[in-house]
């Protein structure tokens, strides 16, 4: 039986930012890939009303999850409206409780803006419930009973919202699939001007890269990378628990090569 995957991110390209390189490594390995962005990207923009980047931004997050054959849910809410309540927790349990994953790709605790820090707090808790009964979801579905490991990626730039960088607990090399990566985020097309404009950001393709090779030179082992803390395991899956690892380990050694030579601690 293939590994069920949800990645769930604030905001169409956060995934393909910090996450996909993860994916696309762990599609190749066989695993079932999901992709969810809680809010629709509403406010990324300077060119376009509200209407119109909506349409845009949900065409460029489909784009990109068909490149590695993920399935696409559609986002909840608008930008800034990612707030830990009732109703959007209930709405994205039920999408936990439907994909049923054995692991799940989240942001980091801590980051730049609120939209992240939520979007990981409401992913969480959302695997936490799925197998309460008596917890209602919007829309109904059974609870669910698997074993569920949770991974928390880098905050963007790899560093928290204090400027203070964030060392992940293992490292994951992601070399041979840093093309497609690449292609990935290049699918979000409206945001190079907008991130250009009011982040300062030289180019988000460039900037992608460089955080990925930051992170690189932090392990001491790769060029380029990403970064994984796991959730505390209470209530998620066993204590030891750790099915990217095991995953890596079986698909490199069926390849002869190290699994080693691109995990590292």
């Amino acid at each position: 039986m293939s590994h069920r995957v949800l990645a769930i991110a604030a905001h169409p390209d956060d995934i393909e930012f910090g996450m996909s390189g993860t994916l696309i490594l762990l599609s190749k390995m066989g695993a079932e890939i999901h992709y969810m962005n809680i809010a629709n990207g509403s406010c990324g923009t300077a060119e376009y009303n509200t209407e119109e980047i909506i349409k845009i931004r949900l065409e460029e997050a489909k784009n990109a999850a068909k490149q590695i054959g993920a399935n696409f849910y559609p986002p909840l809410v608008n930008d800034f409206e990612i707030y830990y309540n009732r109703e959007l927790l209930t709405k994205l349990s039920s999408i936990v409780r439907d994909v049923a994953p054995d692991i799940m790709l989240v942001p980091s605790p801590e980051d730049y803006m609120e939209d992240h820090t939520n979007a990981c707090r409401l992913a969480v808790s959302a695997a936490f419930a799925q197998g309460m009964q008596n917890y209602p979801v919007d829309p109904p579905r059974a609870p669910v009973y698997n074993e569920t490991t949770i991974y928390h990626a880098q905050p963007h730039g790899n560093r928290d919202a204090l400027n203070r960088v964030i060392k992940p607990e293992f490292f994951i090399n992601i070399g041979e699939v840093l093309n497609k990566k690449t292609d990935m985020l290049a699918e979000h097309k409206s945001q190079k001007n907008w991130l250009d404009r009011s982040q300062g950001f030289d180019s988000y393709l460039n900037t992608m890269k460089e955080h990925a090779r930051e992170l690189g030179g932090i392990s001491g082992k790769f060029e380029f990378a990403e970064g994984w803390r796991r959730h505390n395991p209470l209530g998620f899956c066993r204590a030891k628990a750790n099915p990217i690892a095991d995953l890596l380990y079986e698909y490199y050694s069926a390849h002869g090569t190290s699994a080693e030579g691109n995990l590292g601690q």
